[in-house]
């Protein structure tokens, strides 16, 4: 029973269940989204109609919500007269469900049932729940647009893998990807650029056409709804005040208007930090509030993410404006000027009911008391976050930026970063011994983050994702022991079948051996670090 994730406990016996063509299903209260998953799932995978039976009837898939038991923990059982399901909450009878569709085999993960086969579980208790309740996926759909159908795909992936929480990063410098009714040129000039630079930076290739797309807010309301019946928490990602470029093409009096021409900007159609960064003035705030407004009617997130990375103060120091501002507010320097920019939002948020997350940055000159940090540059910035006692997502780049390379050697494509294997990736622990008990209960969780610079397409962020991500969710879900501990020859072991369900499924992994031939891109420059990444 090669389980990815692996659960907490588990018995197997002697034996196994054999489903023939009456089996059915019994939702008990609050269950009734997972029966219409498996329908909509195992149903066209294992050609059985799963109809609706009663308790007292044999062959019966009984799912139920059981309190006393953690939220998202179940309990599996498969015995010779039926299957149990119970969780502690309608989540923990869905993670359930998706541990009996592993055990089925990797045809049930097929859209369509194969000539001749039948379908049967072994017989087996299986006891289990989360060790963090966030675990997360950042999906960069800014530098290279992702079509609803794609994002839908993704959700599926991630629910496969018991992940929960989807960290959309809408906006950036190279497009605005969310529609804005109040400010319709954000995605009309906003969410296209003319050209798209090919691999990284410093690469003398272009792709010479348009590049684009945007989702339409009864796109953003689908994604939320098929997120929230995969118990999937979508996290929307508005970045402010650097990475703006887009948005202040679309509407340049965003931009510092007293040190640039900002009428002369366009789309970003290359990579990198841009030195192009929204003024702090009244103006702006009340743009973005707009903006922000329209986001919370379709994100019902608790969490809202406001980026505040890589945000270069030279444009603000050479601002009269900016430095105004400064002077107005006894401010001591630029750092806390982006510190007051993301406190006023870090305040608007809370009076809506709602919670500000930014990347590691929003710690520099000082962070609002109820504010998260995504930790994306090392430890440090979590371990600070946490010991101050704010909640941190531990996302270190040096860990799980599956935008770095997999491997070394010429044949990996457009090489970025360090390299960083799948043993890697599952020997990441989220936790930094530094923190003490009660500092380590602010880690929320882990998230693995895949940025799209130098992913063209589906196929190429599938390569960069996977198979990494299944040893990532193992770490995210798993109680693991310490990383030196771990048993990474078994892993590999259950990630042979784990490969077979991901090619029933159609994902573009990297194949162990290494890529195929039309996974490779040759003479696209990368940008490889040599060595292994710090530590810390």
């Amino acid at each position: 029973m090669d389980l990815i994730p692996a659960p907490h406990q588990m018995e197997r016996a002697t034996g196994f269940f054999e489903l023939g063509d009456g089996f059915g299903i019994e939702a008990g209260p609050g269950t009734e989204d997972t029966a219409r998953w498996l329908r909509a799932t195992l149903g066209p995978a294992t050609g059985l109609a799963l109809p609706p039976k009663k308790g007292d009837e044999h062959d019966v898939l009984h799912l139920s919500v059981r309190p006393g038991l953690d939220a998202e923990a179940y309990r599996l059982v498969i015995a010779p007269h039926g299957v149990h399901i119970q969780g502690g909450s309608h989540s923990g009878v869905f993670w359930g469900a998706q541990t009996l569709r592993q055990l089925l085999g990797s045809d049930a993960f097929r859209r369509a049932p194969l000539p001749g086969r039948t379908w049967r579980l072994p017989l087996t208790e299986i006891r289990d729940s989360p060790r963090f309740r966030w675990r997360g996926l950042m999906l960069d759909v800014a530098r290279h647009f992702m079509p609803k159908e794609g994002v839908l795909r993704y959700l599926d992936l991630m629910a496969a893998h018991k992940l929960n929480v989807f960290h959309f990063h809408l906006t950036d410098d190279q497009g605005w990807r969310i529609r804005i009714e109040r400010h319709p040129r954000l995605t009309e000039i906003g969410s296209w650029r003319a050209r798209t630079k090919t691999g990284h930076r410093a690469s003398p290739l272009w792709e010479e056409k348009p590049h684009g797309g945007y989702y339409t807010q009864d796109d953003i309301r689908e994604i939320v709804a098929y997120a929230a019946e995969r118990h999937i928490t979508v996290v929307p990602e508005i970045d402010v005040p650097g990475h703006s470029q887009a948005a202040i093409a679309a509407y340049p009096e965003l931009g510092n208007t007293d040190v640039i021409d900002t009428t002369a900007l366009s789309v970003w159609d290359t990579w990198g930090i841009n030195p192009n960064v929204l003024a702090p003035t009244d103006n702006t705030l009340r743009f973005y509030e707009g903006v922000f407004e329209e986001v919370l009617e379709l994100f019902p997130s608790e969490f809202v993410h406001v980026g505040g990375d890589e945000c270069p103060k030279d444009q603000w120091r050479r601002s009269e404006t900016a430095q105004a501002r400064i002077r107005e507010l006894g401010l001591a320097d630029e750092d806390e000027l982006q510190s007051w920019f993301i406190g006023h939002f870090d305040t608007w948020l809370a009076a809506r009911g709602r919670r500000l997350i930014g990347w590691d940055e929003i710690l520099e000159g000082g962070l609002a008391k109820g504010a998260a940090v995504s930790s994306w540059r090392g430890y440090a910035g979590g371990i600070a976050a946490a010991r101050a006692g704010h909640d941190v997502v531990m996302c270190p780049e040096q860990q799980v930026y599956l935008d770095h390379r997999q491997a070394p050697g010429p044949d990996e494509p457009v090489p970025i970063g360090w390299v960083r294997t799948l043993e890697d990736v599952y020997r990441f622990e989220p936790v930094p011994p530094e923190l003490t008990p009660e500092e380590a209960r602010h880690v929320l969780g882990t998230q693995a983050n895949v940025w799209t610079e130098v992913m063209e397409d589906p196929a190429r962020v599938d390569y960069q994702t996977f198979p990494r991500l299944a040893a990532f969710a193992e770490v995210a879900w798993s109680a693991l022991p310490a990383p030196a501990e771990r048993d990474f020859a078994g892993f590999e072991r259950r990630m042979t079948a784990h490969y077979r369900r991901l090619d029933a499924l159609g994902v573009a992994y990297r194949p162990p051996a290494g890529p195929l031939p039309w996974q490779r891109r040759p003479g696209v420059l990368g940008r490889p670090i040599d060595g292994p990444p710090p530590s810390r």
